[in-house]
């Protein structure tokens, strides 16, 4: 069973709107500016899944900052996960905060007037069927994932719904290119080690954080991370992989394509000629997805 842990999807009113959200969004405007830069429907991916022969993928949502974009963008990753027939598996995006500071408390505070409760979204988004939230973007969402509601936000919705956050994580070191810009891998650590237990997939090989878990500190913070291979071809040698299998175990790899960014065809061919054992190939292109999503 060959399972993407990585790709994106919009609806296509969101698509004809691109001009309009590259003005008004600013995460969006830095990779979807371009006008070469590929959006793909929940149609699109399910083409490319029959191609590649994928059996699931994720489809994640984006780090939008208007709430109306976040309910239209959710309704149709839902919507199109259920008519897939369990094929597509949805990462919603995080609805718009409505409480104040609590100082940790797990947000007892009732919500401003006339905005909804984001504890009540996201168990409605859980209960509609969404298995993740992602791919976060905080600095571009307008939070800090060290100190803030969101921040608590993910963890308690993490923690009571069974969800896996994805965060797009950004190597520090290389050359730049669209959409660069998200979180360090030292932030990802932190948080990760305040909320212990929380299922979380570090994108794009976590921005290199595998290299940091020679440090024990690390290596016990993240032991309910995994690390998918998004865009890897964009940023590493094939080498990653041995060396990434070597200091955090096949286990804890998860093959994603960052569809439509490259075909999951190519993405898949590159995996297999990586030089992985017949063992780390099948837990990476499936195994470990199908254990970590419970499918």
């Amino acid at each position: 069973m060959i399972i993407d842990a990585h790709t994106h999807v919009f609806p296509p009113s969101v698509r004809e709107r691109r001009a309009e959200l590259v003005a008004s969004e600013p995460a969006f405007a830095e990779i979807y500016a371009d006008p070469k830069a590929a959006m793909a429907t929940a149609e699109d991916v399910l083409a490319s899944m029959d191609e590649a022969g994928v059996a699931h993928s994720v489809i994640a949502n984006f780090a939008w900052r208007d709430a109306g974009l976040i309910e239209e963008t959710n309704a149709y990753l839902l919507d199109a996960a259920a008519r897939s027939g369990g094929r597509l598996i949805p990462f919603v995006s995080l609805p718009p905060l409505a409480v104040g500071r609590h100082g940790g408390a797990e947000f007892e505070e009732a919500p401003r007037a006339g905005a909804a409760d984001p504890r009540a979204t996201l168990r409605a988004l859980a209960s509609a069927g969404a298995r993740g939230i992602g791919e976060l973007r905080p600095e571009q969402s307008g939070y800090d994932l060290a100190d803030s509601d969101e921040a608590d936000l993910l963890a308690w919705a993490a923690s009571a719904f069974d969800l896996v956050l994805l965060f797009h994580v950004s190597e520090p070191a290389g050359h730049q290119y669209a959409g660069k810009r998200g979180l360090a891998p030292a932030a990802l650590c932190a948080f990760a080690q305040a909320a212990q237990g929380v299922h979380i997939i570090a994108a794009h090989w976590g921005g290199g954080l595998p290299f940091y878990t020679l440090m024990p500190e690390v290596r016990d913070a993240l032991a309910t991370t995994w690390f998918d291979t998004s865009a890897e071809h964009l940023l590493y040698d094939p080498a990653i992989y041995r060396r990434a299998i070597d200091l955090v175990g096949h286990e804890k790899i998860l093959w994603g394509s960052d569809f439509p960014l490259t075909s999951q065809r190519r993405a898949l061919e590159r995996t297999r000629a990586a030089g992985l054992s017949d063992e780390e190939l099948a837990a990476i292109v499936g195994g470990n997805s199908r254990e970590l999503l419970g499918l």
